[in-house]
């Protein structure tokens, strides 16, 4: 029997896990004959679970001050009504928190900005004797030269909360300008790479994916620089380490 037409909306339920079984079984079969919306379910759903693993801990935050100040000395009518419109954000995705301080999350994307940082990654990596120019011992160094390259003050992430430990960093090119790679590895030699560069007049943005060549990276621009974390690890991995990276940026 030729399946019922499923709308977006049985879609997005499918996978929010909302539809009872009878109908979530008509929409597998509809899946099953229509892969042009199995992309577009796929996409949704690692949305969503990013939108989790970036934004859950959001929720537990009490209001900000400057949201209850702003509500005071309103009509109850028009606070209700910015309460409800704050609860239909935080629905979105099933996942929020004050729109997450300004950030959006973009999934996916094409590589596009990050194809230099996978590239260095890939070459810097493999290398045995020689993955970085200035090691980790030599960390104040590291990060005052690139730093004074770059002409922004870095502030080098620390992941070993994480389970990694700074290799060192070596000074790269970006497209006739200089861009930054610190290295990072864990006890079982897994490495991972944070590369930056400096974006003029740039807006953040949110973090951006892109799978290459079994290497995952999550690209964002945070103040004055763009940022790029690559590691070929679980996208969940590399997300983590991401929000180490930005939290400890610029504020």
């Amino acid at each position: 029997m030729t399946p019922r037409p499923i709308d977006d909306t049985l879609l997005h339920a499918f996978v929010d896990g909302d539809l009872d079984d009878t109908t979530r079984a008509e929409v597998q079969v509809w899946l099953d004959e229509h892969p042009e919306d199995v992309t577009r379910v796929r996409a949704w759903n690692e949305q969503r679970l990013v939108l989790h693993a970036t934004f859950d801990k959001v929720l537990e935050e009490p209001i900000p001050t400057r949201l209850l100040q702003a509500a005071r000395g309103r009509p109850r009518a028009a606070i209700w009504q910015r309460l409800a419109a704050a609860a239909a954000l935080l629905a979105i995705g099933g996942a929020g928190g004050w729109i997450a301080r300004d950030r959006l999350v973009v999934l996916p994307e094409a590589p596009g900005r990050a194809e230099r940082a996978i590239d260095a990654y890939v070459i810097y990596t493999a290398e045995m004797r020689h993955p970085v120019e200035v090691p980790a011992a030599e960390e104040e160094h590291l990060v005052r030269w690139l730093s004074k390259k770059l002409g922004k003050t870095i502030n080098l992430p620390d992941l070993t909360p994480a389970g990694f430990q700074l290799v060192g960093g070596r000074l790269l090119p970006d497209q006739g300008k200089p861009a930054a790679q610190f290295m990072y590895e864990d006890d079982t030699k897994r490495r991972v790479t944070l590369y930056m560069r400096v974006v003029p007049e740039a807006k953040d943005t949110g973090f951006s994916f892109t799978r290459d060549r079994d290497v995952a990276a999550f690209h964002w621009i945070d103040g004055p620089f763009g940022y790029c974390l690559t590691a070929a690890l679980p996208r969940e991995k590399v997300l983590q380490l991401a929000q180490m990276v930005y939290e400890s940026g610029p504020k």
